[in-house]
């Protein structure tokens, strides 16, 4: 076969020890590692046809893989005023008030990213931020993704004038008269006023996919667990792949909702495969419960607010029974589960499904944000992946407790919030990843998040819950190692060897001894995927 890229003058890194490889130099073929050694053995198998690059003694590893995000709403919802910078409301009003003044008349004004911090005590909802959006119709995303401000103007202009009744936890959060806040809780009643707003071409969709994926490639990504395929992203990432465009490795999970029913449920189990050259549906994304942030997770005992109370499924014996006929097909599930009550029923239900045989299985459990000691255990003993993203508590939470997240929980819980360090020494594989768009997807600011458990945007500030922060090579090992397990597909991926795959990232110095807080501003001069360089630093040779 021939040698499609050789790496020299490289400093060759073992995630599992920590420690170098022996070798300086490596061959790509077929888009599989084909060879190690020192650079005189692998620059005689290149050709004319080969790429050669001299890494003038960079550190490569294994490819960095994001443990959860959603490329194709991301791409969408990252469209827009970015408010995630704002702190307070007088900056939020300020920028809305800019934006709309940038805007054609009736054109619709779209924000993400809103940090529900920045109403201090105040109720969320659009009340604070009528005077700047007076008949404007506007959609604020907030930061975690499951939830919205809608405007007044935007809810005339899609009927929505008082409570609706929906097959799901969700909720159109009206005052004591029954009239609109503006503030939507999950999906299904955000998507009463997104019908509403104009939707961008398919064209313009993919060109936004491409950008964003391209963005992943350059800060160091080589694949990413999708954790949706709605719409028409599965054919976006079909155009993608076949026009050879497609920079990042993707295993992607459906949605199964409570109202998917036996035959939605029959069609999700036939999709499993479905896959091209860099893409393939693997899994199913369930939800347990929504978030603490605007009450909607599970919680065993209600917030502060008496909310957080039921499960996102009507009847979690139902989830149950999901699972369990899901594990029988032989399809790995990932589960949304925030609160206590919910990673718990989660657990519970895999370990009856795993009663009935297939222990092969690697289900999941994403995000996992409070959990009490007793549960902590039961991750290995069950054989679920933990899989986290420590950046939301560095960037929502605070380490005295007063933001939003932790005043809705007490301090009891709160205390334990995001247990990296506990899961992974309770035995658990912890999968580290951004759930991008609800946090910046650069995997080095993940890792360093992981270490640090400070703001990013202020490292000086305290940590929240230091002692549960992971060591470098933990850190690495949850972006490499074990997204490659979670897969299954650790004979293949996650470290270096002949016969891996090709998936690199290549830094400009060591990530493990880079301290936490430069970490993120590591330079990565290289990523290649299947053999194929994605990225270069144009100051490279």
């Amino acid at each position: 076969m021939p040698t499609s890229l050789v790496l020299l003058s490289a400093r060759l890194l073992d995630p599992v020890t920590g420690g170098p490889l022996p070798d300086t130099a490596l061959a790509v073929s077929e888009g599989r590692i084909s060879a190690l050694g020192d650079d005189r053995r692998i620059r005689a198998l290149a050709d004319s046809s080969t790429t050669v690059v001299d890494l003038g003694g960079a550190v490569v590893t294994p490819g960095l893989v994001d443990g959860h995000l959603h490329p194709v709403s991301g791409a969408e919802l990252t469209q827009g005023l970015d408010l995630s910078g704002h702190t307070g409301l007088d900056g939020v009003r300020g920028a809305l008030a800019r934006e709309a003044r940038s805007l054609p008349p009736g054109a619709w004004l779209h924000g993400w990213g809103l940090d529900p911090n920045v109403f201090g005590d105040r109720p969320v909802s659009a009340d604070a931020l009528a005077p700047v959006l007076d008949g404007v119709p506007a959609l604020l995303q907030l930061f975690d993704a499951h939830s919205m401000i809608a405007s007044a103007r935007a809810l005339e202009l899609a009927g929505v004038d008082g409570p609706r009744r929906f097959d799901q936890a969700a909720e159109v959060v009206c005052d004591d008269r029954g009239r609109p806040t503006g503030l939507l809780l999950e999906d299904a009643a955000c998507e009463l006023v997104e019908r509403a707003a104009p939707r961008p071409t398919a064209a313009k969709r993919r060109e936004r996919l491409a950008t964003a994926l391209r963005r992943m490639a350059a800060s160091g990504l080589t694949g990413g667990h999708a954790m949706d395929a709605n719409g028409d992203s599965l054919s976006l990432y079909a155009e993608l792949d076949a026009a050879g465009e497609l920079p990042l490795r993707l295993r992607v999970a459906p949605w199964c909702q409570p109202d998917t029913g036996s035959d939605g449920l029959r069609a999700l189990i036939e999709q499993q495969g479905t896959a091209g050259r860099l893409w393939r549906t693997e899994g199913v994304k369930l939800f347990m419960d929504g978030t603490i942030d605007n009450g909607t997770a599970w919680l065993e005992r209600p917030d502060r607010h008496g909310r957080s109370t039921h499960a996102f499924w009507p009847d979690p014996e139902d989830y149950t029974r999901t699972v369990a006929e899901l594990h029988r097909a032989g399809v790995p599930t990932a589960t949304h589960a925030i609160g206590d009550a919910a990673v718990r029923h989660v657990l519970d239900s895999v370990e009856k499904a795993r009663a009935q045989g297939g222990g092969g299985l690697r289900h999941r459990v994403e995000h996992i944000e409070t959990v009490p000691d007793d549960t902590l255990r039961r991750f290995a003993e069950v054989g679920v992946i933990a899989s986290m993203q420590p950046t939301h508590c560095c960037d929502y939470t605070r380490a005295d407790h007063t933001d939003n997240w932790s005043r809705r929980l007490g301090e009891e819980r709160a205390s334990r919030a995001w247990r990296c360090r506990d899961l992974w020494d309770s035995g658990a594989t912890v999968v580290l990843g951004s759930d991008w768009p609800i946090a910046p997807y650069a995997p080095l600011g993940v890792m360093a998040g992981a270490r640090h458990r400070r703001p990013s945007r202020d490292p000086s500030q305290p940590p929240h819950g230091p002692e549960q922060a992971l060591t470098a090579l933990e850190a690495l090992q949850a972006m490499t190692v074990n997204p490659a397990h979670a897969a299954g597909e650790e004979r293949v991926a996650g470290r270096i060897g002949v016969g891996r795959r090709a998936d690199l990232t290549v830094f400009a110095d060591d990530p493990l001894t880079t301290s936490d807080t430069d970490l993120p501003g590591l330079p990565v001069v290289l990523t290649v995927l299947d053999g194929r360089v994605t990225h270069r630093d144009p100051n490279l040779s």
